[in-house]
């Protein structure tokens, strides 16, 4: 008796919040998105770890190359992407190419610090900006999902143009903006919601920012000590930033491997026992 109402849950919710408003196939890439991002990030933490060592490490050919994930979430995105272009009329083919093309994103996102720095800093400092573009690409996609992006522009031709190329370009060069202090959460997420980008725009810009080199430093002092102190790494939203992306991605490499000396080094002292120190000569 559970099992109907549960059901006839979900279909309201497929047709008439999601296929009633055309967005159907964003909700599946969405779901693949998430579910291969979580997944992939439990397989790595789960590689690294000795109470599982069963668990399958990374592919790495006899040559001593490794295949990393993002290869195959490239792969997944091309081939669904490529088979839902060569479909003429959508269907459960459609939906099954949303989905594997939300799983190619999700493999690929969470190697975003491999595009960027072109080497394999996935356990580093930098490669936590994966986890910020992860996060990043899943509220966009969700704020999308929920009618977060409407733009009308209600005016008599020429007009109606001209006024919805104009908005375009105020928000756009309000994220750029964004982007360029470095607040990323602010310039993607103000693409969709006005005012964030408009914050985002008029707060001061991370210290070691393209906004900062360019108009602050010897230029304005005072502007760049503020950008320092207020960017400041013991500060607690940023410690709240890296409680989360601990929880997500796992520590890093090398908290990681301090954890493990010192996990050791306390076995190695509980091992002997004062009792049996007093035997020893």
């Amino acid at each position: 008796m559970i099992g109907f109402p549960v059901g006839s849950f979900v279909s309201d919710f497929w047709e008439h919040q999601l296929v009633d408003h055309g967005r159907q196939y964003l909700f599946l890439v969405f779901v693949g998105f998430i579910g291969s991002f979580g997944f992939i990030r439990l397989s790595a933490r789960l590689m690294r770890s000795p109470r599982v060592p069963w668990w399958p490490g990374s592919v790495v050919s006899e040559s001593g190359v490794h295949l990393h994930h993002l290869v195959w979430g490239i792969a997944a995105m091309m081939g669904s992407g490529v088979i839902s272009f060569a479909l003429l009329v959508t269907g459960w083919w459609y939906e099954v190419c949303a989905v594997v093309f939300g799983i190619g994103m999700g493999l690929t996102i969470d190697e975003f610090a491999l595009w960027i720095h072109l080497d394999d800093v996935y356990w580093s400092r930098e490669g936590r900006s994966s986890i910020d573009a992860s996060l990043i690409a899943a509220a966009f996609m969700g704020l999308i999902l929920v009618g977060g992006f409407s733009l009308n522009v209600n005016a008599p031709p020429p007009f109606g143009v001209l006024g919805t190329v104009f908005a375009v370009a105020a928000i756009l060069a309000l994220s750029i903006t964004c982007f360029l202090k470095q607040r990323v959460f602010h310039g993607a997420i103000g693409l969709l919601v006005v005012p964030v980008a408009i914050y985002g725009a008029a707060r001061i810009g991370k210290p070691r920012s393209p906004w900062a080199r360019r108009f602050y430093g010897e230029r304005r002092p005072r502007k760049q000590a503020k950008a320092e102190q207020r960017f400041r790494p013991d500060r607690r939203t940023e410690l709240l930033k890296e409680r989360v992306r601990d929880a997500i991605g796992g520590v890093t490499g090398e908290e990681y491997e301090a954890r493990l000396a010192q996990l050791e080094s306390s076995t190695r002292s509980t091992e002997h026992s004062p009792h049996d120190d007093h035997r020893l000569p």
